[in-house]
């Protein structure tokens, strides 16, 4: 099931918590003690840790991942914490793709759909209450970011599909051009070989 079991105690500092990630520098590892030096010292403050593992922010270690970097970039934050929110709450926007839109109570009434009525009425209040906190901090208007193709070959294999085939008496025509812009996206990776790899193959492919 898509829906985090992390949720907070209270919201009242997200904000100010958010603000305080864009702008320290993210840790190698991000523990309790990283967290009291960013000034948040109460034993509810911990459970922003597993918040940030559930938005996929961290990983189990601690270790920030890529989002947590872009987030890190005060012009995207509110976008990537838009595209973590869709993630980490699959489930509520597949009955729901504006759930960021609904209402606390039908926030709740879809959460207790969706956890089957295993949960309390109080952990059902509070998940309800960090996603719509959380949601209200991200900006919805930012278009989602599309995944990247991870493997290589599969990046040149879509370009390959969208190249133009005409039949004989297309190609006599000389009346008229056909002009195709061709995206492709990159995965991210730090190992030059693998763009050289893909360029390399465009080169043989399609120019």
């Amino acid at each position: 099931m898509a829906l985090p079991g992390a949720y907070l105690v209270t919201t009242k500092n997200l904000e100010s918590f958010l603000n305080a990630l864009r702008s320290a520098k993210a840790p190698e590892r991000f523990t309790n003690k990283f967290l009291t030096q960013l000034e948040f010292n109460s034993s509810n403050d911990r459970l922003y840790i597993g918040l940030l593992k559930a938005l996929g922010f961290i990983d189990d270690s601690g270790t920030p991942s890529q989002r947590y970097y872009q987030f890190l970039d005060q012009t995207q934050s509110g976008r990537v914490l838009a595209d973590a929110l869709r993630d980490a709450y699959e489930d509520l926007f597949a009955v729901n793709i504006n759930a960021n839109n609904m209402s606390l109570e039908e926030i709740k009434n879809k959460l207790k759909t969706l956890t089957l009525g295993q949960k309390s009425e109080n952990v059902i209040g509070l998940m309800a209450n960090t996603f719509k906190a959380l949601a209200d901090q991200a900006d919805w208007k930012a278009p989602a970011a599309s995944p990247a193709p991870t493997n290589p070959v599969a990046a040149v294999a879509q370009a390959e599909s969208i190249k133009p085939r005409l039949n004989s008496s297309e190609q006599s025509r000389q009346d008229f051009e056909l002009h195709y812009d061709i995206q492709i996206h990159l995965p991210e990776s730090r190992d030059p070989a693998v763009y050289d790899a893909i360029f390399q193959s465009l080169r043989r492919h399609l120019i």
